[in-house]
């Protein structure tokens, strides 16, 4: 990504062609900029990358006085965004948990980007919405499904608490009891839910969601961009309260668990493509605190494949030696 020194780019932005981002593609088209995530292949998850190509061309966009209305999808039809990178999480992240601090504060100057954007943004629905994708959604001003969408919470169910925008914001948009539902159980809400409980402004034919973005944009774009500013900034404020009084809190927290042994089995449990064994999770909670963390401390046999203590020298599946 190039580097935005000259004082002309800070105020006027430039050409969405000339950022050469790699996750994200970027377009301008007359009064609207399209930002997508572009990672079809792992379902439009987030990695640090996409993080801060994303928080460029919100800042871009911000700049960028020919733009009035800013739409966020994902490529393809499957997912508008699964949350963050799982894999990468796995890699940089489990064995060395502060990076997830470093990680978090990409996220956060991200979202702090969208949320001050001072243009209307819309969140354009294409797919399943997972995680941190459903607090992307939430991060902007409108939003608009395909009728096969669906929304869902998983930090529960999968070793995280999405306290990035969804225990902050989703109380205020669905009510304490609903999001309650959508953070304690990890269950999908489908379209037509999620436009009765309030987290989608509109859902319609995935063959008319373009036309349908099309439309909300001309009806923002006829609107009085400076008292469009500042409404957005005062409808802003129950948001950007809790979201101040909460998300350093949050991480700390994470990162200070990120090494954990539910962290770890939730990350084991996605790569292997298997269910998460919870009765073994609340028996080693209820036991000795010591093996807290022994999710984090284990190789696989060379020769079977079944994963041990580091300290062990020798398989205890097959007898082979550890090397």
């Amino acid at each position: 990504m190039p580097q935005v020194t000259s004082p002309d780019v800070v105020f006027t932005g430039m050409p969405a062609e000339n950022y050469g981002f790699k996750r994200i593609i970027y377009k301008k088209e007359s009064y609207v900029a399209t930002i997508t995530i572009n990672r079809p292949d792992v379902l439009n998850c987030f990695d640090t990358l996409t993080l801060k190509e994303l928080g460029t061309a919100f800042l871009d966009c911000g700049s960028d006085d020919a733009i009035a209305v800013v739409v966020i999808t994902g490529a393809g039809e499957k997912a508008f965004c699964t949350g963050a990178d799982l894999k990468e999480q796995e890699d940089h992240i489990l064995k060395k948990p502060n990076n997830y601090h470093k990680w978090m504060y990409t996220f956060i100057e991200m979202h702090d980007r969208l949320r001050n954007i001072g243009k209307p943004t819309i969140a354009r629905l294409n797919g399943m919405v997972v995680g941190g994708g459903n607090e992307l959604n939430m991060a902007c001003d409108l939003a608009i499904a395909a009728d096969h969408v669906t929304i869902r919470q998983v930090g529960a169910a999968r070793g995280s608490v999405a306290a990035g925008g969804a225990t902050q914001w989703l109380p205020m948009m669905v009510g304490d009891r609903r999001a309650r539902e959508m953070l304690l159980l990890c269950e999908s809400v489908d379209a037509y839910t999620a436009l009765d409980w309030g987290l989608v402004n509109q859902v319609v034919p995935a063959s008319m969601l373009d036309a349908t973005v099309a439309e909300m944009a001309e009806k923002l774009y006829n609107k009085l961009p400076e008292c469009t500013r500042y409404t957005k900034q005062q409808l802003n404020m129950w948001r950007d309260f809790s979201w101040a009084m909460t998300v350093g809190h949050a991480r700390d927290w994470l990162s200070l668990h990120a090494g954990s042994y539910e962290t770890a089995e939730g990350l084991k449990a996605f790569r292997k493509k298997q269910p998460i064994n919870y009765g073994k999770i609340r028996c080693k909670a209820a036991g000795d605190a010591e093996g807290v963390n022994l999710g984090v401390n284990l190789r696989n046999c060379g020769k079977c494949s079944k994963e041990m203590p580091v300290s062990f020298g020798f398989c205890g599946n097959c007898g082979e030696k550890l090397g």
